[in-house]
């Protein structure tokens, strides 16, 4: 059973050792922004929404060998003397330590390359030094700082434990040894005691609750990976959901000297190198609702056909798409969305288009980023609810300049989790099954003159971030992030 913690959503899928999926169980639980930059929930309605679902995916499934996790990374909760929660649950969407990130990348950027996580606001290093620095009170009463799916698995076995591939999200892990950072623990003001401990992704646990095995797991962005099949070397996955992501399966950990990628642990001899960018498909979802609240509710397929009407390169619009700042490859919560170029001759055809280009050629600033760090990248596999779109399909193998493969559907990371459970319980040789198991439905070769004219507007894209920043500065002050 993968069991998928997702970020407003949970998912208990069951596979067979063939792929083949059963009855997919699921819930969702919201995310509260109480104030600007805070994107937070309740960790008991998370938790509570998390067991029933597994339990009835049980259920339905009797036959269950065990579960395998997979969750969202960069949360952060603090506990209580009696391992009750006296916060909310921080997701990686809250921004509110991004003064924190800030110093920490201009005083301490060696802990990016030591950790494999980028010192930005999402991680839970810099929201460690938030609540030492702004709610000291707090601080004080924290006796244990954990995360969404070391709850889960407390709920479930009475261990507190956070896999590695987890850990490597937090910023408070080195990558090297697999143990908690002497500097990084100073910094943020804990103590090692104080996290739960380290185990690996394949470490079994046991659950008097659901008398199985249960696997810790790994977060979902490797977990992606797997599910796709892309656990080769060179053979990269990327995903346009609400957000994006593009990673690379590697044999060692490293990030880019520019330190524009992030490195976090899968199993022992694999690595995930990447980035994930804030904005994807929320950036067609704002267009509906600032370009075109005339299309009805749902004004998606409208938006995109008349973007299909426009050539590759918007005849010189471009957008930065950064509604909800940005992580890949500039890890910086300063940046707001910007269209540079604007003619009177552009209509809103040219509009959206452009806001789609800008979320495929940011992913191509990534992709640029993990060849920079000395990866080879020869295959790409995409999934995502842009893949419903023909036009944005053909887009992203244009932006990337290479061919992108779409897998047949499978629930991503909750197929990762179960393969790794798989392996875990020795019910397969080794993950690399996935690559043979994930069939690839539809391969979309690049477009050569559509190609050509991004490669050629890429260096500017790339230039708009650093001229524009100053502004970003300035103008914080008008929008209250």
């Amino acid at each position: 059973m993968g069991l998928d913690i997702g970020t407003t959503s949970v998912k208990a899928a069951p596979f067979a050792t063939d792929g083949t999926m059963g009855a997919v169980r699921g819930a969702e639980y919201p995310l509260h922004e109480p104030h600007p930059g805070w994107a937070v929930q309740d960790p008991r309605e998370v938790t509570d929404a998390v067991v029933r679902t597994l339990q009835a995916a049980l259920a339905d499934s009797p036959e269950a060998a065990g579960v395998s996790c997979s969750s969202a990374m960069h949360s952060l909760v603090g506990l209580g003397a009696d391992d009750e929660p006296v916060t909310d649950l921080l997701t990686w969407a809250d921004t509110r330590a991004t003064e924190q990130a800030e110093a920490l990348r201009a005083d301490h950027p060696q802990l990016h390359a030591r950790t494999g996580t980028p010192l930005h606001p999402m991680a839970p290093l810099a929201k460690l030094c938030w609540f030492r620095q702004q709610d000291p009170d707090t601080f004080r009463r924290v006796q244990r700082w954990a995360g969404i799916k070391e709850l889960v698995l407390h709920e479930l076995t009475g261990e507190w434990v956070m896999d590695h591939s987890v850990a490597s999200g937090t910023g408070l892990m080195a990558l090297d040894e697999l143990a908690w950072d002497p500097e990084a623990l100073e910094l943020a003001g804990v103590r090692a005691e104080q996290l739960p401990r380290l185990v690996p992704a394949k470490e079994l646990l046991d659950s008097p609750e659901l008398g199985l095995p249960i696997v810790a797991g790994a977060g979902d962005g490797p977990l992606a990976n797997l599910g796709v099949g892309a656990v080769r070397p060179g053979v990269a996955a990327c995903s346009i959901g609400t957000s994006g992501a593009l990673r690379l399966t590697a044999e060692h950990p490293g990030v880019d000297p520019q330190g524009r990628v992030f490195s976090y642990a899968l199993t022992p001899g694999r690595w995930v190198v990447g980035g994930a960018i804030n904005n994807g498909g929320v950036v067609l979802q704002w267009a509906g609702d600032a370009l075109a609240p005339d299309l009805g509710e749902h004004p998606e397929a409208a938006l995109l056909e008349l973007a299909g009407e426009v050539p590759a390169g918007c005849a010189g619009l471009v957008m930065l798409p950064y509604l909800l700042s940005e992580r890949a490859p500039h890890w910086s919560a300063v940046p707001r969305g910007a269209y540079v170029g604007l003619h009177r001759h552009h209509g809103r055809g040219h509009l959206v288009r452009a806001a789609l280009e800008g979320v495929c050629q940011q992913l191509a600033l990534v992709l640029a980023s993990l060849r920079d760090a000395g990866n080879e990248v020869r295959e790409v596999r995409a999934t995502g609810g842009f893949a419903r779109s023909g036009l944005w399909r053909q887009m992203l193998a244009d932006a990337l300049g290479m061919p992108v493969g779409f897998p047949e559907g499978h629930e991503g990371s909750a197929f990762g989790a179960a393969l790794l459970g798989m392996e875990a319980l020795g019910a397969v040789d080794s993950i690399d099954v996935a690559a043979d198991l994930v069939e690839i439905g539809e391969l979309v070769e690049p477009d050569a003159g559509a190609a050509a004219v991004y490669a050629d507007l890429l260096p500017t894209f790339a230039g708009l971030y650093d001229a524009l920043e100053p502004a970003f500065r300035a103008l914080r002050g008008f929008t209250g992030g």
